[in-house]
């Protein structure tokens, strides 16, 4: 009798302790500004429900507007509920967030755990630049931006890959004139649009362009900025990114050129894991090609000069650097940049170490350009303050259809970054 209630004794004191350990399980939360199906989002998903079968648990929340995005972020700063991950459309404000002690140096946090040596060093550098010096954003992508096109569209047409834009207006022209869409583009996530003035400025004034703005040597109502709003004001009014431009978002753009419905798109190579993805990309990879922003007359950057960064910012919160998460970092970043190869054929700011036997063309020909590019820049907003970002993208919507002029488009930006 006494041992078999030394036994309930001990069951009830094995049960109790693991029921204690299951509520201490900590669960990470990741607020994203993309689908927790696709890219980055979908293999941090992975390697954290593998490792919430035994350890900490993960929770996914989903913002997809980034200008709401940036609100919610800061509300949840000044209540002190930032969840563990976030995704953050303006590293300025991660910066601040940074000053405040709500977001983690990176550096020093992965060093800490052993894993700083998983990063690239190029990612490394061009975060830094982002935000003040320090490692505040994890560089889960490593892309280059430029304009992906049909290349069966452009054969039927007589059409080669532009090498100036001038020569890219003139493809438009004649595509447009067949009655096919030259661009896709998604006017409702703003950004597509901005990061073309954002290139036509590169290759105006050169690579450093932005570095430029942000001393004060060139200032935005300067004519070579009025001149790039009013070479993409023309695309719109010409209706070379189609009709309603401004209520198309990502997906219907993204699938509008890879069922051929329009012969160009501008986008980062982050898209690779939509082309490289065979039941969507309805034109074939053979069919795909991707080149430079071209050259602009008088212009002093050339195609050489590649947009790069590491995709949609994402800090860590520097108030929940216990333990748990310690070990779930270490996790997810220590495998993160072989499965996003082998699973998506996507190119990270982390280093690869188990190489896949078969690598997607595309993926293959998108890195030789990477590791081509003699300079790199940072997207249009890269370095403009939140309320500067939210000017220049909410006033693209009216610059595209003729309603704002570029000149007042680039005055109001000017006056947002006083």
């Amino acid at each position: 009798m006494k041992h078999a209630r030394l036994t309930a004794l001990s069951t009830l004191l094995i049960v109790s302790a693991f029921s204690a350990a299951e509520a201490q399980k900590k669960t990470v939360v990741f607020l994203s500004g993309q689908n927790r199906d696709v890219g980055y989002t979908k293999i941090i998903s992975m390697l954290s429900d593998d490792y919430a079968k035994k350890n900490a648990t993960f929770s996914y929340q989903h913002q997809a507007q980034l200008t709401d995005l940036t609100q919610r972020l800061q509300l949840l700063a000044n209540s002190g509920t930032l969840p563990t991950l976030f995704s953050i459309n303006e590293p300025s404000l991660l910066a601040q967030l940074a000053t405040k002690g709500d977001a983690a140096d990176l550096e020093s946090y992965f060093r800490d755990l052993g894993i700083y040596s998983k990063l690239n060093p190029v990612a490394v550098q061009i975060n830094k630049k982002l935000t003040g010096g320090k490692l505040l954003g994890l560089p889960l992508e490593l892309n280059i931006e430029g304009i992906w096109y049909n290349k069966k569209i452009f054969a039927d047409n007589g059409l080669k890959e532009p090498k100036t834009w001038d020569e890219m207006m003139a493809a438009a022209d004649k595509l447009k004139a067949r009655n096919i869409q030259p661009f896709s583009a998604s006017g409702d996530q703003k950004w597509p649009l901005t990061r073309l003035i954002g290139g036509y400025a590169a290759r105006k004034y050169g690579a450093d362009v932005m570095d430029r703005v942000k001393d004060g040597s060139l200032k935005l109502t300067d004519a070579g900025f009025v001149e790039a709003a009013r070479a993409v004001q023309e695309m719109g009014k010409k209706g070379y990114f189609g009709l309603g431009v401004n209520t198309i978002d990502y997906d219907t753009a993204v699938d509008t050129f890879l069922q051929g419905k329009a012969a160009m798109l501008y986008m980062g190579s982050w898209v690779l894991r939509d082309l490289n993805d065979k039941t969507r990309n309805k034109i074939g990879e053979a069919s795909v090609g991707f080149f430079n922003i071209p050259a602009v007359k008088g212009g002093k950057g050339t195609i050489n000069d590649w947009s790069i960064n590491t995709g949609l910012t994402v800090g860590v919160n520097a108030k929940q650097l216990d333990k748990a998460t310690g070990d779930w970092m270490k996790h997810v970043f220590s495998n993160y940049a072989n499965l996003a190869m082998s699973d998506l054929g996507m190119l990270t700011g982390f280093k690869v170490t188990k190489t896949p036997k078969t690598i997607p063309a595309l993926t293959k020909m998108t890195q030789t350009k990477l590791n081509a590019a003699k300079n790199g820049y940072l997207w249009w907003e890269g370095l403009f303050s939140p309320k500067a970002t939210a000017i220049s993208q909410d006033n693209v919507q009216p610059l595209i259809t003729g309603d704002l002029s570029p000149e007042e488009y680039m005055q109001q930006l000017q006056n947002a970054l006083k």
